[in-house]
């Protein structure tokens, strides 16, 4: 579905210590959909800037973002003539956001994403209802053990949708309080990886990270 090669930060480096730590991720997106997660902030000057302009300044001519909005899709197409995205570029792609992104060409394409890690408390809101979300940092895992996403905010019945883009359907687990687990399985992301989560309620997926932990 979604391939992830390439996070050069400290992460990987237990013994060295900073304030930042400056990365990337190489995402490896074949033909068709998938859904994909910006886990670093684009620095410029003294504040991120994750609009779509910015992280993805070239892509393949055709290339679509559809950023789902609560009620349907906000809709970016990158347009080789201009060249840019259309309408505008604006449309974000937060560290715990997530998007679908569409290659329209017949092989891979790899989308590069720079920046900083994030990292102190991190608070990534999940509204009750349908959204798509991803982890705030690019560690891959288990959601529970490793990525933090575990009751309270975990609920009986909450669904994660994974998107396979191999299959082209969703690949679903459902909590169930009684395990108390994820049933069929616990869902395993990858980083670069976002998924659509139905909550029944809302609530706050908090993490507290350092590089070097």
């Amino acid at each position: 579905m979604l391939s992830a090669a390439g996070i050069a930060t400290s992460l990987a480096q237990g013994t060295v210590y900073s304030v930042n730590a400056v990365g990337y991720i190489n995402l490896t997106i074949p033909p068709g959909f998938s859904i994909i997660a910006n886990q670093l902030d684009n620095i410029v000057g003294s504040s991120p800037d994750n609009r779509l302009s910015a992280l993805i300044p070239t892509a393949a001519d055709g290339t679509t973002v559809y950023k789902f909005t609560g009620s349907g899709y906000s809709i970016s197409t990158y347009d080789v003539l201009q060249p840019g995205w259309l309408p505008n570029g604006n449309d974000t792609l937060n560290p715990g956001e997530a998007a679908f992104i569409r290659n329209s060409t017949s092989g891979n394409i790899t989308i590069t994403f720079v920046g900083q890690v994030p990292q102190g408390h991190l608070v990534n809101s999940i509204p009750a209802n349908f959204s798509m979300k991803s982890s705030m940092v690019p560690q891959a895992g288990a959601v529970d053990s490793v990525l933090g996403l575990v009751p309270p905010l975990v609920q009986d019945g909450d669904t994660i949708y994974q998107f396979s883009n191999a299959q082209n359907k969703y690949v679903i687990n459902t909590y169930d309080a009684l395990q108390p687990g994820w049933l069929p399985a616990t869902p395993v992301l990858q980083v670069g990886e976002g998924f659509f989560i139905k909550k029944n309620g809302a609530g706050s997926w908090v993490r507290d990270f350092s590089v070097n932990q």
